[in-house]
């Protein structure tokens, strides 16, 4: 199971980048609220694909919260400073984005 809802802020709004097809992708990095105040931030990859990216780019600045429903997958990324230690992260693809608190 993995469609998953998440209220998240956005960090980092990368902007749209486009293929050569013609399709749309903005990518953000968002953080999951911490419940406790010595939590650990959770930072995650969030790819918007489509009409819903123009959206996304348009609107969502880094401290906005969204609240977005999408598909969890795992993707592997090479840390060169840890001796080419292959790790892994974390991305949504997001199916739907709702304003929860602009700022």
């Amino acid at each position: 199971m993995n469609y998953s809802i998440f209220t998240v802020k956005v960090i980092k709004n990368f902007g749209q980048s486009f293929f050569p097809d013609g399709i749309a992708l903005t990518e953000l990095i968002v953080q999951v609220p911490k419940v406790r105040k010595n939590s650990v931030k959770i930072l995650l990859q969030v790819s918007v694909w489509g009409k819903l990216s123009y959206d996304a780019a348009k609107y969502y600045k880094p401290d906005d919260y969204i609240v977005i429903e999408g598909y969890l997958s795992m993707s592997n990324i090479s840390i060169d400073r840890i001796k080419n230690l292959k790790d892994k992260q974390l991305e949504i693809s997001v199916f739907k984005i709702y304003p929860f608190i602009f700022k």
